[in-house]
């Protein structure tokens, strides 16, 4: 069983910051799987670009750009990856700084996604910090990564239950294309009858289906809103909205304010 290191994920490293006790690195991951392994510290992983699954003893979750998720130290995993290229961005927590910072050691129980949106506000700052890295962005990854820890202990980090496998290949074609789905086509194409697949998917996705759809959009949405070579227009085409008006209404209504004001703020 390998134990990484602080800092080390597998992959091609490609820019690192060291910030009072959190690691921050951004990596593109090469290899089509990992070894099963565990990280000697507990972190924060962001899929930038690409499909992964994440594997452990709870199950597999499909993690598509945009996904969040948190890993217990001694969380036992492996990853598999379902595209060409995938990157991510790693916070990892010197769980020897955790006294220092006044963390609640209760952030370490458990692994799994992070399913609020909203989260993703202060992650989408954090990556902003890092890739900035003046002057004035180490008192602001210190403060950001305090402010995240204490939403995310209003999150459920219990490991993910076990699931039908067709609720993975359900995440998978909403990941794939979500504009056309019916409950009659998604009965047929998973086989399900459509009064169970009504009854079992707001227990498995924890939402009704045309919210986890809405949301799992406006995840992908959250990291390019911090790239200006990317048009409002752009953005909302790239993660399979009809048009920005219906851009603009589903983001207001996660986040109370425009992608266009969201965007100021972040930059």
């Amino acid at each position: 069983m390998k134990i990484l290191e602080k800092g080390n994920y597998y992959g091609i490293r490609k820019l690192e910051l060291e910030n009072v006790g959190v690691s921050f690195s951004e990596y593109d991951y090469n290899l089509p799987q990992t070894d099963w392994h565990y990280h000697e510290n507990p972190y924060f992983m962001y899929v930038l670009d690409g499909n992964l699954k994440d594997i452990n003893r709870g199950g597999t979750t499909l993690c598509p750009p945009g996904s969040f998720l948190f890993h217990n130290w001694q969380e036992m995993h492996m990853n598999t990856k379902e595209t060409r290229l995938a990157k991510g961005f790693h916070i990892e927590l010197d769980r020897n700084c955790f006294g220092k910072k006044n963390l609640n050691e209760n952030l370490w129980e458990g692994s799994g996604l992070m399913k609020d949106p909203r989260l993703h506000q202060t992650l989408a700052k954090i990556y902003y910090e890092f890739k900035c890295n003046d002057k004035y962005s180490t008192v602001s990854l210190d403060v950001l990564v305090s402010q995240l820890c204490e939403e995310v202990w209003g999150e459920d980090l219990t490991p993910i239950k076990t699931e039908p496998e067709w609720i993975e290949n359900l995440r998978q074609l909403i990941y794939d294309d979500s504009n056309d789905l019916t409950l009659s086509s998604l009965s047929k194409i998973l086989g399900v009858h459509p009064v169970h697949l009504s009854r079992s998917i707001p227990k498995y996705l924890n939402t009704t289906l045309g919210d986890y759809i809405r949301s799992h959009k406006i995840k992908k949405a959250i990291h390019l809103l911090g790239n200006q070579n990317y048009s409002l227009t752009e953005i909302a085409h790239s993660c399979g909205f009809s048009d920005q008006s219906h851009f603009t209404r589903t983001f207001k209504h996660y986040f109370k304010e425009t992608p266009k004001i969201f965007r100021q703020k972040f930059l």
